[in-house]
């Protein structure tokens, strides 16, 4: 049976269909899947984050939400309609429920620019689901500008030089490392100090342990 996704809290009600405590989910049923007391508008206003606090001591239903937090969408509203989410928000819903879902196989994952609207904090969260993906034996293919996102990369396919009719060439291709290496590569002048930034972490974190 298909599922028509019309709100943040329908999706989240099928995440715990998913894991295997609920049969059937609608929009209709979801208040009696999470059994909120308080008013309907003030359950749809609750967000994601403040729906996990609520239903600590119940892990059925904590389980969905944690999968929507890991993804950086703790901030979503439970009543947030499908239809106004953000191309990146969308994006992340549907890694929420491929994460939820037992293992089928080597899965390519195509994703368009997934940091869209997402906080710092958030997209390092977003970069741990997506090495979680990695070490699954998935592959994760990116669009995307966040240079967070690029430093974490196995691979980079670096387009420009420009933008819009000045680009679409293919000006390197490489490690992260070796886009930095390239002198006509605007993403390797940008990326530079992020790599730097990341090794000088990686330098600190030695020290510490030393």
């Amino acid at each position: 049976m298909k599922t028509k996704i019309f709100s943040v809290l329908a999706t989240v009600a099928v995440l715990i269909s998913t894991i295997g405590c609920v049969q059937t989910v609608t929009d209709r049923t979801t208040s009696g899947v999470f059994g909120f007391k308080d008013s309907f508008e003030n359950r749809y206003e609750r967000t994601v984050d403040q729906a996990f606090e609520h239903f600590a001591a119940e892990p059925r239903f904590t389980r969905g939400l944690h999968l929507l937090r890991r993804v950086g969408l703790g901030y979503l509203t439970l009543g947030q309609p499908a239809t106004q989410l953000s191309g990146g928000e969308s994006q992340r819903l549907k890694i929420a429920r491929e994460l939820s879902e037992r293992a089928t196989g080597a899965t390519l994952y195509v994703l368009d620019e997934p940091t869209v609207g997402l906080h710092m904090a958030d997209v390092e969260k977003l970069i741990r689901v997506l090495h979680r993906l990695v070490n699954g034996g998935h592959s994760v293919v990116v669009i995307e500008h966040d240079l967070d996102v690029i430093a974490e990369a196995d691979w980079v396919i670096d387009l420009g030089p420009e933008g819009g009719v000045r680009g679409g060439a293919v000006v390197t291709e490489a490690t992260p490392e070796g886009v930095v290496r390239c002198p006509a590569s605007h993403t390797g002048a940008a990326l530079r100090p992020v790599l730097a930034r990341t090794a000088e972490v990686v330098m600190e974190g030695r020290r510490d342990v030393g």
